[in-house]
């Protein structure tokens, strides 16, 4: 099964991707997690482009092409093969952000970055997203917590440092693509704003409610 986490920075991914791992591994299941960008070794490379806050002057078709770049060696170097050889996989944000970040956040045309991503994926898709989200005031203020000195986090600084109308439109754009996505049933749009261990639950038992209906599928 291939998993997905979306939402706008701050929302706490990162942090239910490990913990939903664990749960998973404790009850026998073989977990790969990973993330975009920065799952691969030339991925690392890219993301270290695209935080930097010095990289200010990175234009946003610049900034497209290389999460796609970062996309493509991703799916050929880790995901596919993982899912290939029986692997779950858990994946800290995949295709949705780009349309989200590129496309409603920077004013790019939607149905190009969306035929992009297509092409890049070969339409393929998760099996489940879960969109976490919470109102932006939240997540930035968990943002400023994690950038404070001595907190021991890593910043993302590069969209950290966007003004909080960027922010309003990443959440904006990802709400109209869960809703717009035509009872796509891959979707769980998932508040945010409560604890991470009761976060955690919720996922938890989605992803099993999910497992067990692959079970009985005759596919």
């Amino acid at each position: 099964m291939f998993i997905t986490f979306e939402g706008m920075d701050g929302v706490g991914k990162t942090t239910q991707v490990r913990m939903l791992q664990e749960a998973l591994i404790e009850l026998g299941y073989t977990v790969l997690a990973t993330r975009e960008p920065g799952g691969t070794r030339i991925g690392a490379r890219i993301r270290s482009l695209l935080l930097d806050e010095r990289n200010s002057e990175l234009t946003p078709t610049a900034e497209l092409f290389l999460y796609l770049a970062d996309r493509s060696q991703h799916l050929a170097e880790v995901i596919l093969p993982a899912l290939k050889s029986g692997k779950w996989v858990l994946c800290d944000r995949f295709a949705d952000a780009t349309v989200t970040y590129q496309g409603y956040a920077r004013g790019g045309d939607i149905e190009w970055i969306s035929e992009l991503n297509e092409r890049t994926t070969k339409s393929f898709s998760p099996d489940l997203t879960f969109l976490l989200d919470c109102p932006v005031e939240v997540a930035l203020g968990r943002i400023r917590d994690r950038n404070a000195p001595g907190s021991g986090q890593l910043s993302e600084k590069r969209f950290d440092m966007e003004r909080i109308e960027f922010h309003k439109k990443v959440r904006e754009g990802y709400l109209t693509l869960a809703g717009a996505s035509n009872g796509d049933p891959r979707y769980r749009v998932v508040d945010a704003s409560r604890s991470a261990q009761a976060i955690h639950r919720g996922v938890l038992q989605e992803v099993l409610d999910k497992s067990r209906a692959y079970e009985r599928s005759p596919d």
